[in-house]
């Protein structure tokens, strides 16, 4: 693979799992080449890459975006989860220390970052937990598997989850690791089972996400109203600036 294509996959791959990129957002061919010094040829064939991942799409209308995943969609990704990351758990026979040690390390900074309130840190340290796991037990494999479909989920997590319980997740996986140091790898497979479904059963997949959303804050009264001129002008036809606000994941 081109260093250069897997720079752009890389970037954009890391931005979805830290909550700064959401569903939908497009991504211009042109303005990706110019960030990484590239020709489009080389953006195009790494977003051909991250379409096979099921992370971006394309369209005429709308060029390369970030994908908008579906309530089926989120119930098949979070489905494959299961059944992935358990069975990995199933299949093991034992954990080596340094192993455990790593995976204590991750869970101590996933409470560090929650501790000091930092929103970014901490939703990459949650996803990433699952992808440390299948990294940790040395699965190459599984772990891009793995990373794909965490990416998927906070994905979806953006679209569909009305709050982030990010104190829960972190003692499902301090609750997850100490039961693989006390050998007892069923139990560990259990809980997770029961964490990735505690996940999911925090959605709301009847919400529709709203596609003019971004429009409609901006053509809002109160946008219009809040950057009103203090002085009006009979003739003069100012506009007015509104800015979403970003949200996390």
């Amino acid at each position: 693979m081109n260093p250069a294509t897997a720079n752009i996959e890389e970037a954009i791959l890391s931005a979805i799992l830290a909550g700064r990129i959401n569903p939908g957002t497009r991504l211009g061919e042109q303005k990706l080449a110019d960030l990484f010094g590239v020709s489009r040829t080389r953006v195009r064939e790494a977003m051909m890459r991250l379409e096979t991942r099921g992370v971006v799409q394309v369209s005429a209308r709308r060029g390369w975006y970030v994908v908008e995943p579906s309530a089926e969609e989120a119930r098949e990704a979070f489905q494959t989860r299961r059944v992935i990351e358990t069975g990995l758990l199933h299949s093991l026979r034992a954990v080596p220390d340094e192993v455990l040690q790593s995976l204590k390390e991750h869970v101590a900074m996933e409470r560090d970052a929650i501790g000091a309130g930092d929103v970014h840190s901490r939703a990459c340290l949650l996803g990433d937990f699952h992808i440390h796991l299948a990294d940790a037990l040395g699965n190459r494999l599984l772990t891009e598997i793995v990373r794909d479909l965490t990416a998927r989920t906070t994905l979806i997590s953006m679209l569909y989850q009305p709050t982030e319980k990010a104190e829960e997740s972190s003692h499902d996986h301090e609750d997850i690791v100490a039961a693989m140091e006390a050998g007892d790898l069923a139990l560990a497979a259990r809980l997770m089972d029961e964490h990735i479904g505690k996940v999911e059963a925090g959605l709301d997949l009847t919400a529709k996400p709203d596609p003019l959303a971004g429009l409609r804050a901006l053509l809002s009264p109160a946008v219009f109203a809040g950057n009103a001129p203090s002085v009006p002008h009979t003739h003069d036809h100012p506009h007015s600036h509104g800015h979403p606000a970003t949200k996390e994941d």
